[in-house]
């Protein structure tokens, strides 16, 4: 281990010891990364300075901890994922009298609308509960707005044709000035909340977990915990949905399941497993 790398994980467990933040479980060549860049955009060359002050500076380590939690997210985001959810697990949920989705990992909600339209177009969402949680709450606090920037919605309209959408995607948002609001009731059967994967526990059964493009940024340890903790936390036959760069196949809970979609990460866990 070199010097660079002591000073990072040394910084890692203050800034967890001091404000109960913890990252110290996620992929190092992504905290290596996102700190160096920080320190660019703040004009400091010295590590040991730079981390000497974010943990002085409630400011500083405001914009860190967001540049850790920073996901990229869109609408519709691989839209091949929306339609085999529409084919594979759909019909299954149809049969359910209430539905208990959880999305973790959340961002700023854009893959949450998408599926709260998904669930509206097939008739489920007035039985459904979203329940979508991140561990930034600056995240959550846009995601609870409601809204995109008005230019994204071009490529969002694109994104929502090719994954099986039936309608006017224009009718589910209204533009004001530079922002494109959903409609509430879309909005209505979700729940955002602060939620952390690397130290919180699950809060329900679940009949579908949605967790993607979340686990890149995790260490092998920390990936093991979030599998654990999804597999106590999906009902009997649950669904499990992952990103195109994750696999559940180098994970100890991979015997939990059976694969349903190999391309987009679809996975159910299995009828006879034991609780």
């Amino acid at each position: 281990m070199d010097q660079e790398q002591t000073q990072i994980i040394e910084f890692l467990d203050e800034l967890y010891v001091r404000y109960d933040c913890d990252y110290r479980d996620y992929a190092y060549t992504s905290i290596r990364r996102r700190i160096r860049h920080r320190m660019i955009l703040e004009q400091c060359s010295d590590l040991s300075v730079f981390c000497n002050r974010a943990l002085q500076d409630a400011k500083l380590r405001e914009k860190l901890v967001s540049d850790f939690s920073l996901q990229v997210t869109s609408m519709f985001r691989d839209p091949t994922f929306f339609r085999a959810f529409r084919q594979l697990v759909v019909p299954w949920l149809k049969e359910l009298s209430y539905i208990r989705i959880w999305h973790a990992g959340c961002a700023t909600g854009e893959e949450v609308y998408s599926m709260a339209i998904l669930l509206s177009e097939e008739g489920l969402l007035d039985k459904c509960r979203i329940y979508a949680t991140d561990i930034h709450e600056q995240a959550l606090h846009k995601a609870r707005r409601g809204c995109v920037n008005v230019h994204t919605m071009q490529a969002y309209t694109r994104n929502y044709i090719q994954s099986g959408g039936c309608e006017e995607f224009s009718k589910y948002y209204k533009i004001t000035g530079q922002e494109a609001y959903f409609q509430q009731e879309l909005l209505s059967r979700v729940v955002f909340a602060r939620h952390n994967l690397a130290t919180d526990h699950s809060f329900h059964r679940f009949h579908v977990i949605i967790c993607r493009n979340v686990m890149i940024y995790f260490n092998s340890k920390l990936r093991e915990r979030v599998h654990k903790l999804f597999v106590e936390s999906l009902g009997d036959q649950g669904f499990l949905a992952l990103g195109r760069k994750e696999s559940l196949l180098v994970s100890d809970h991979a015997a939990n399941y059976i694969t349903v979609d190999s391309n987009e990460k679809i996975y159910r866990v299995k009828e006879d497993l034991l609780w």
